[in-house]
């Protein structure tokens, strides 16, 4: 099936030195050879770039000089005939080059489809296709580095045995249905039971990763909350190393939530600052002091701050949700402690001391990395929808190792490994994937 050839800006908008503009299809050296004039088409030499000029279709004007590329399928990233156009940086330029190619006869591509006719044109399964966007939309070095990962094919290439190893279990199985008077052994049993634990184990190791890949896409949702004055904003401003909230010795200057992400150790954690939990005296306060409880009820972690300097009686009025993981906080450690802290209530930092400051990066780094293998080994981690996918292929396996044991018909076992082995191969799409298609590529962004 010839597809239409699309056409869209593959850069951000904005200004800018340089802006690239793609086209993938059949006609796309065609449509390309409309607009530019430079070297003719049928001497465009492979991966080698071209100067010359897109000039407009209305009056022949100059629209902007470029660097022309050709790519010629299927030795391109969509399989296809590609042109990328390198033009100068700007909205109005790369617009009016679209406009031109477009008017030219190609199409506007759609969210993702340059990659998803990579998908299609078997450059590339769908788990490297799915790690293009988590590298673009990467925020710290493990997150490139597990989108790294994905993009080579590690992923892919567990996914693919893990797929192999149940296709054979189903031919083996298969073998006896169809032939009845070979009949299955106690040994034969047992040996596919081994066989299909083994691959239940690999699908389990990998199940186990969904957190570490929940946490390198989307980061750690951490508030920062306590009573007014214990330190809150000065510990924002102090973790992100700018200063973003306003610090007052006045209570209740924090009247809204404040957000900002911080890349701890190469985890991303998106930091809230929230106003002081009291009983506030005025409207604005009041509503500032609800938002904080919504944002707690929310978190992932929390941040208790404490002014060490205080009585315990401020954190009478302050209700955490037992979901979320808390690290408690005595602040303020440069100055006298209050008689009804030990020590023991939690970890003692100042805001002014840049190594009490590094010494709770790192608390909280171990903290959440306790019994994780964030930042050591493979980075290979899954995403929800390999979860889900997973989760179905867990579920049948388990429920053929007890056919199994029980003796049952091998038709039964050989359903659920089919079932199984559907599940596996939707992940790299392997099966009939057609309904999570525009999911998954609609969240790429226009011209990848």
């Amino acid at each position: 099936m010839n597809r239409p050839t699309i056409a869209a800006i593959a850069t951000p908008p904005g200004i800018g030195a340089v802006a690239l503009l793609r086209l993938s299809g059949v006609d796309a050296f065609a449509v390309a050879s409309k607009v530019f004039r430079g070297r003719p088409s049928d001497r465009w030499e492979a991966r080698r770039q071209h100067f010359g000029r897109i000039v407009a279709a209305a009056d022949g004007s100059v629209v902007d000089e470029v660097l022309l590329t050709a790519f010629p399928g299927p030795g391109s990233f969509t399989g296809e005939d590609v042109v990328e156009i390198a033009c100068h940086g700007g909205v109005i330029v790369t617009r009016r080059i679209l406009e031109e190619l477009l008017n030219a006869g190609a199409e506007l591509a759609g969210p993702g489809e340059f990659s998803e006719r990579a998908f299609l044109n078997g450059k590339m399964d769908l788990t490297r296709a799915e790690a293009i966007m988590d590298l673009i939309s990467a925020q710290t070095d493990l997150a490139m580095k597990a989108a790294g990962e994905q993009l080579c094919g590690r992923l892919g290439e567990r996914i693919e045995a893990i797929r192999l190893a149940l296709v054979g279990l189903l031919a083996h199985l298969e073998a006896y249905i169809d032939f009845p008077e070979e009949d299955i052994d106690p040994d034969s049993s047992n040996t596919l039971k081994e066989k299909a634990r083994a691959v239940l184990a690999e699908v389990e190791a990998l199940l186990a990763t969904a957190d570490q890949g929940r946490i390198l896409r989307e980061g750690i949702r951490t508030v920062i909350c306590g009573a007014p004055n214990a330190g809150k904003s000065s510990l924002l401003n102090r973790l992100l190393g700018f200063n973003r909230a306003i610090v007052n010795e006045s209570a209740g200057t924090t009247r809204d939530t404040i957000e900002e992400l911080i890349n701890l150790r190469g985890i991303p954690l998106r930091l809230v600052d929230t106003a002081g939990l009291r009983e506030g005296l005025e409207a604005v306060e009041r509503e500032g002091i609800e938002r904080s409880r919504a944002q707690i009820a929310r978190a992932e972690l929390i941040l208790l701050v404490i002014d060490s300097g205080a009585g315990a009686g401020a954190l009478e009025k302050i209700s955490l949700p037992g979901s979320a993981k808390v690290v408690r906080l005595l602040n303020k450690a440069d100055l006298p402690r209050h008689v009804d802290w030990t020590g023991d209530e939690g970890f003692a930092v100042s805001c002014l001391n840049e190594d009490s400051v590094e010494a709770l990066r790192d608390h909280l780094y171990e903290t959440i990395t306790a019994g994780t293998t964030l930042g050591g080994g493979s980075l290979v981690s899954i995403n929800v929808r390999h979860q889900h996918c997973l989760s179905r292929a867990k579920a049948d396996l388990e429920t053929a190792i007890e056919t199994l044991a029980e003796g049952s018909s091998p038709e039964f076992v050989a359903m659920d490994l089919r079932g199984a082995l559907d599940a596996v191969g939707d992940v790299i799409g392997r099966t009939d994937i057609e309904e999570i298609l525009g999911e998954i590529f609609s969240q790429f962004c226009i011209g990848k």
